[in-house]
């Protein structure tokens, strides 16, 4: 079992997401997030206002899943979360050694 975090800009976030279930990937965790990226000189305009590219808004996803479907999953996102420019975003896959469903207390080493 997997987890795949992603950090996209928030503005493509819905077109990430209409991906994500149209591969069939139909929960997972998002949040807004806040960082610093690793240039600070690129800026971008966005309806006419120069923002500096690590103060656009950013969504973090979290996605459990089946060591089968990881590169889709990424594909998925980074196909749809991608401008060209600096600040996209990044994609963190992790192995995930166990869960437990808090309803039940099933802990489960192989899957979902």
């Amino acid at each position: 079992m997997k987890k795949v975090e992603a950090v996209i800009r928030s503005s493509k976030f819905e077109q990430v997401k209409q991906a994500l279930h149209e591969i069939e990937v139909n929960f997972f965790i998002y949040y807004p997030v806040h960082g610093v990226g690793n240039t600070d000189s690129e800026t971008s305009v966005w309806r006419g206002v120069t923002y500096a590219a690590e103060s656009i808004r950013r969504t973090k996803l979290e996605i459990l899943l089946q060591d089968q479907n990881v590169e889709k999953v990424i594909q998925a996102i980074c196909d749809n979360a991608r401008t060209g420019d600096v600040g996209d975003g990044k994609v963190l896959v992790e192995n995930v050694e166990y869960l437990i469903r808090v309803r039940t207390g099933e802990a489960s080493h192989e899957g979902l």
